[in-house]
């Protein structure tokens, strides 16, 4: 498996290379001038790295309102910012993370030290025994994660304690139980896909024998 995050991180790169730039310029003589957001997050056996997206929000948004969470029509994003995280393009300087040996390109999503608080333990012994993904199932079930939650700093922070780490524990859960290369292509080509069709019932079509929970999430 590494040796395919390596090769396809590689190819990802040298075709998005272009584009990659043009963001990089953007995002330079845009917003407050920022091309990269780097952020502290949790890997494989609790090690921590550091995590590269392309800067979205403003520069000290860890420590306004709903700090590392975002909500709908959240007023720290910036103009730029809205398209890059829709497309999902704000997430591929991870690819560098794959390369560096940190993340891999599917498994579960490398979360902030504030952020696993609301994991289950059990959840949290299977993460920790992965590398995390630039992609996965909870990213594919909670890609507009946003619209699920409070501008309200202390609600929103309910909302996702009640609400949607439950069901992302068990994904995590699921997909340790599950994983294999297969599965995996499954997800990548999802990710892919549901950038364009916004129909969580692809997922289930493609990988049936989903935990229970996330019934709930089919529309």
């Amino acid at each position: 498996m590494r040796t395919f995050d390596i090769f396809f991180s590689f190819v990802f790169l040298l075709i998005l290379f272009p584009v990659l730039l043009l963001i990089c310029f953007i995002l330079r003589f845009t917003g407050e001038g920022e091309i990269f957001f780097l952020q502290p997050r949790i890997g494989i056996n609790g090690k921590a790295f550091v995590l590269y997206k392309f800067a979205t929000m403003l520069k000290n948004s860890p420590n306004i309102g709903t700090k590392t969470l975002t909500t709908f029509d959240d007023s720290r994003i910036l103009p730029f910012g809205k398209f890059l995280r829709k497309t999902k393009l704000n997430e591929i300087p991870q690819l560098i993370n794959i390369l560096k040996g940190d993340m891999a390109l599917v498994g579960p999503r490398p979360l902030t030290e504030q952020s696993r608080i609301f994991y289950s333990k059990r959840a949290l012994d299977k993460i920790n025994k992965l590398k995390p993904g630039l992609t996965g199932l909870g990213s594919l079930f909670f890609r507009q994660e946003e619209l699920m939650l409070s501008n309200n700093p202390r609600l929103a922070m309910n909302q996702y304690q009640k609400k949607i780490s439950p069901i992302k524990s068990e994904l995590e859960i699921w997909y340790f139980n599950n994983c294999n290369f297969s599965l995996d292509i499954k997800i990548i080509f999802l990710t892919i896909l549901l950038i364009f069709f916004k129909n969580n019932n692809l997922i289930f079509k493609l990988i049936p024998n989903l935990p229970v929970i996330t019934s709930s999430l089919k529309s």
